[in-house]
């Protein structure tokens, strides 16, 4: 029997996700446990045990219910600009001490568990789909080539964070995230980012 939105179930499933959170947050990746997400949440043990089966599958629980969550998109009137805050809201979020360890464990999480992967790659494929709103606006505005591929330009733009965030080891500053806003931003205007033709 399915339970009610709002019922015992769901009340359990945001016990659990927020003590995920927490528990990342404050032990990282490498310090989540079943256990302690069970303490810190009041759920027992086995209930977490055999709904969640393991951190991954906590990490990939948390990673769905945060797809859902909207994204706050910017609409300064400007191409660029948006760009510019859409790369700094995701720099300024890994530099915050909070959802920063969180973040960082969602993509180590994803590296070493298939499941974590998936979960990750569908969160991004849903952020990418949101963002790209302010690349629509961008073409109605005529800011850039109608073709333009709004879903890689945001991937452009905010992979250098990612690159020196994870494969390099490097800080990150807001002149990165600029930088990196404005090199998408080009390259979407010069046209070079085009939707793939089926």
């Amino acid at each position: 029997m399915e339970q009610r939105p709002g019922g015992r179930s769901a009340r359990v499933r945001d016990a659990v996700r927020q003590a995920t959170l927490a528990e990342l947050a404050e032990r990282g990746y490498g310090g989540l446990t079943v256990e302690n997400v069970a303490i810190r949440s009041g759920v027992h043990k086995t209930t977490v045990y055999r709904r969640w089966g393991s951190v991954e599958g906590l990490i990939a629980d948390a990673l769905e219910l945060a797809r859902e969550e909207p994204w706050p998109m910017p609409d300064t009137g400007s191409f660029q600009e948006d760009l510019r805050e859409i790369v700094r809201l995701v720099q300024s979020g890994f530099a915050d001490p909070v959802a920063g360890p969180i973040s960082a464990a969602f993509v180590t999480a994803a590296v070493q568990n298939g499941d974590a992967a998936r979960s990750l790659h569908d969160f991004f494929t849903a952020r990418h789909e949101q963002a790209a709103e302010v690349v629509r606006r961008a073409v109605e505005r005529g800011e850039v080539p109608a073709d333009t591929d709004g879903a890689d330009v945001i991937r452009m733009a905010v992979a250098p964070i990612y690159y020196r965030l994870f494969v390099t080891h490097e800080p990150v500053t807001e002149h990165d995230a600029v930088r990196a806003a404005d090199a998408a931003a080009a390259a979407a205007r010069a046209g070079v980012i085009p939707a793939l033709q089926p």
